[in-house]
Formats: structure tokens, sequence, C-alpha cells
């Protein structure tokens, strides 16, 4: 069928984060939302007619996971990626960053160092210093608007840490990494006995002929080395059930991980996000090659419009993820008055680019990922602030 990302949808009264929140993100609910990561497009309507029917059962009880749920998820990589799944080796949890939090309280101690690579989304921040670990940051170089690895300083970085957070696609530059990128950093993590988790969660959101490759396929001995957090949540715009799927190299390490969650007593899915991943997985792929298509579009749209008529701002066209970085340096705003001016000038409720790199100043967020009327409308908010600021 033919989907309209076009339509805009009212989330006024759903309870959205990305809209009920911005108050208070924000000091104002006056901006349009263009911050957290979620879409503003309506998922796949396979996922909408099975929830309809589950929701007509009734009862919404505890809830098994059949077989049937982790075949989903397995033919999902295999189709798209390649990738062959070991399906004993699947763990169910919340989501990607929940799972990324109980892997620093269960495979570090306090006081031991997580390796990130800057900037890189604020919660990679967030579940190291939470359980009493450090971060420790190696900045990716940035020259004329391409961000590239500093392996130099990566190597170094290296000896110091237990964990290396890897994220792959990155967040929130749109970078693929390639297999050689790939290889050097798992390979300088396996020398300094550093364990790889590879968030992989924006993995179906790749463009311009871009190839995400999952760091588990990457050789037999790397595999042994990494975690890898997947889900179809950004995928289909599910996050709001909570789901996702963490992979492991070995029984070992995925029984002590499994044991942190079974003493919370949270080990199965709520009544709806079993039934939404598995159709998401299964029936989704017609859906997503459109939206992917329709992502692609508001990109070009954002950087022709900067170029033609904010050349002060520079925004990359990333290869992956739904978001957009912003080199707001032109404008010559510490990161205070660029916050205040993107809320209360503009309109607009970004990320603060701070937020993915603390060292950093100039950038902002934006997330594409809403039907073009909008984004016009965001972009016109924008030209008309820089205009006046600047008469």
């Amino acid at each position: 069928m033919k989907y309209n990302f076009d339509e805009i949808v009212d989330r006024s009264r759903n309870r959205s984060a990305k809209y009920d929140e911005a108050g208070k993100k924000f000091g104002s609910q006056d901006v349009i939302p263009l911050w957290i990561a979620d879409m503003d497009f309506k998922t796949a309507q396979p996922v909408i007619d099975a929830l309809k029917a589950r929701a007509e059962e009734g009862i919404w009880g505890y809830t098994s996971r059949p077989d049937s749920y982790y075949e989903a998820v397995c033919g999902w990589q295999k189709r798209r990626n390649g990738w062959d799944i070991d399906k004993s080796m699947i763990s169910f949890n919340l989501g990607v960053v929940p799972a990324l939090s109980s892997m620093v309280y269960v495979f570090t101690e306090p006081g031991d160092k997580v390796l990130i690579q800057t900037p890189v989304y604020s919660e990679f921040y967030d579940v190291t210093e939470s359980w009493g670990r450090e971060v420790v940051e190696s900045p990716l170089k940035e020259q004329d608007g391409r961000w590239a690895i500093d392996f130099e300083d990566f190597e170094e970085k290296a000896k110091e840490a237990k964990i290396f957070f890897l994220c792959s696609p990155h967040n929130p530059l749109g970078i693929v990494w390639t297999r050689e990128e790939l290889e050097r950093m798992c390979n300088i993590c396996i020398a300094n006995n550093v364990l790889i988790v590879s968030d992989e969660i924006h993995s179906d959101l790749v463009f311009h002929g871009k190839k995400h490759i999952p760091t588990a396929t990457l050789s037999p001995e790397i595999a042994t080395h990494v975690i890898s957090c997947i889900s179809g949540t950004k995928t289909f715009n599910l996050a709001g059930l909570q789901a996702s799927a963490t992979i492991f190299p070995n029984q070992k390490l995925k029984a002590r991980f499994d044991k942190f969650w079974f003493n919370l007593d949270i080990h199965r899915n709520n009544a709806f996000s079993t039934i939404a991943m598995e159709v998401a997985f299964n029936e989704g792929e017609e859906w997503l090659e459109q939206l992917l298509g329709y992502i692609g579009r508001n990109f070009e749209f954002i950087k022709d419009y900067c170029a033609a008529n904010i050349p002060q701002v520079k925004p990359n066209v990333p290869d992956a993820t739904y978001l957009v970085w912003l080199d707001c340096r032109g404008l010559g705003m510490g990161n205070e008055e660029l916050r205040s001016f993107m809320i209360h000038k503009a309109g607009l409720g970004l990320n603060e680019g701070w937020s993915f790199g603390r060292s950093l100043s100039g950038f902002m967020r934006l997330n594409a990922a809403c039907p073009r009327p909008v984004l016009e409308k965001a972009m016109e908010q924008l030209k008309h602030a820089v205009d006046e600021r600047n008469a």
C-alpha cells in the first residue's frame, strides 16, 4: 500500500513525551518539537491492524514470548544484514538504553571506565555516571563538516577502559562505519581486553547506498567480544511499547545479564509489544522502504534550504538515523545564547549539541522524521529569526 507521510497527526492527546514534555525541557510549549528521537509518522498498517485485534481480545494478562517472536528478530537480521543469529543467545530487554545501563552495572565495578566517542547521544554519559563509573571520551575529529575517528587517541583511551560503547550507526552524526573502521576499533579493544557493546538501534535507517555491518559479523574472533543491542522501536516508531533484543557471544555473559533483570522481575514483554515487534519484522518492510525515501528527501530539503536561505547554519546530510546535526557556529553564539535563540526567537525545540559532547559549542540536533509541511514551517521560522538577528 501507499503510505502518506505528509499527514500531520495530532499528538497532543496521545501522551507523547516529545510534545507533552516540551514545556519542561524548553521552558515553553510554543516550539515546534524536533528533539527526542521518535517519529511523527504512523507505523506500518499491519502493525496497527495487529494491535487493534489484540486490543479487541480484551484480556492482557502476563504475556509469553513464543518462538515466532525470536524467529522474527532473526529473520529480519538475516534478510536485512545477512546476520545469522543464534536465538538461544538473545535476551529480552525493555529497551536499548536500559540494556546499556544494566551492562555498566553488571560488567564493571565502581570507578571503572567506559569509553565513548563524542559527540554521541547523552545516554552514554548518563548510564555510565549514574552507576558511579567514569566516562572516557575519545572525541571524533572534525574537518570541513566531516567527522572521523582519531585512532591514535582511541587506542590510548582503550587502555583505560573496561567497556567500549560503540554507536553504530552513529547518533547524532549519522555515520555508517566502514568494515575497516569497525575492525580497527574492535581489534584495539580486544588487544586491551575491552568488552565491546554495540548499540545498533538505528541500523535499519540507512541511506545513500550505504550498508550497515553488524559488529558481531566482522569475524568469528571479534564476535566473541561483542554484545549487540538491537530493536524495532526506532525503525517502526514503537518506542512507547518498550522492547529490545540483546545478543550475547556466550551463555556466561548472557546469564549474568539475565540474572540482573530476573532479580527485578523484569523478564516479559507487555501484552502489545510482542505482537508489534513480530508483525513489524515480518510485514513492515514495505512501509520502511517508503519511509526511507521520504526521510531522505527531508534531508535534501534541509540542506538546500539552509544553503539558499541560512548559510550560517550548515546541516550534515546523515547516512543513517533521521537526525540532522546542525553546525550553527556561523551564528557566532555561545551555547546558552544559541539554545535561547532557537527556543525564543526561532520557536524550535532542538537538542543542544553540548549534551552529546560536553566540550562542544555551536551545534544543535534536529529530528527530521516529521511531515514535510512541519519541516518547512520550522525552516521558515529559523530563517526569519536569523534574518531579524542580522538586521
